[in-house]
């Protein structure tokens, strides 16, 4: 189990989080569910701490990692993408680097996941229940999937500078696996029109 610090919760007060406060007791498993269905930036800055023990060392293994996938368009400056000068990635780069992270099943398992009950225990010991939602509308069944299209699960992200962003696994009717990025859309709907249409091409072309 890991300790929610100070330092993890300094984050913009507007941000997306999964709702953690410093002094709570959780473990990885359940911080990653909490980043990924929540967009939890409070999350992040809390796997940081606990894999790399400091926020700096953890973004420090970010960019050594995404130097060995090919990633050579991206720097990063903090686990949780919020904006930063020297904060920045490509479409390519995303690709490359979702495909690396396709390869194991527990992110696998994070991204297809609809629902999840967390249940930690706060600084003062005393139980905390977390109901969250993953935020990708296909999967809710918020979304029409393309026929011929079966969706595996994706990470959405939202800022003003990079507007409306989705990474998305899915499989066509052959099993054949497909990503498909779409960054800097106006809005939600207009990011899910995009992405269908996507789809749409992949499924004819499968």
């Amino acid at each position: 189990f890991a300790t929610v610090s100070e330092r993890a919760m300094e984050i913009d007060v507007d941000s997306s989080v999964c709702g953690l406060e410093a002094g709570d007791q959780i473990d990885l498993m359940q911080l990653l569910y909490g980043l990924m269905m929540c967009s939890g930036n409070d999350a992040a800055n809390a796997i940081a701490e606990q894999v790399s023990g400091s926020i700096e060392a953890f973004v420090a293994l970010m960019n050594q990692e995404a130097l060995a996938l090919g990633a050579t368009n991206s720097h990063f400056m903090n686990p949780h993408g919020l904006p930063d000068e020297q904060h920045y990635t490509t479409v390519y780069d995303l690709y490359l680097i979702f495909q690396a992270a396709m390869e194991s099943g527990t992110f696998r398992q994070l991204i297809s996941t609809v629902d999840y009950t967390a249940q930690y225990t706060n600084g003062q010991g005393e139980p905390v229940t977390k109901e969250w939602k993953n935020s990708n509308r296909y999967l809710q069944g918020e979304e029409e999937v393309p026929e011929g299209i079966t969706i595996v699960g994706g990470k959405t992200g939202t800022t003003n500078a990079a507007g409306h962003c989705l990474v998305l696994s899915s499989e066509t009717g052959s099993d054949e696996p497909y990503i498909s990025i779409v960054m800097r859309a106006e809005n939600r709907d207009n990011l899910y029109t995009q992405m269908t249409e996507l789809l749409q091409k992949a499924a004819a072309g499968s």
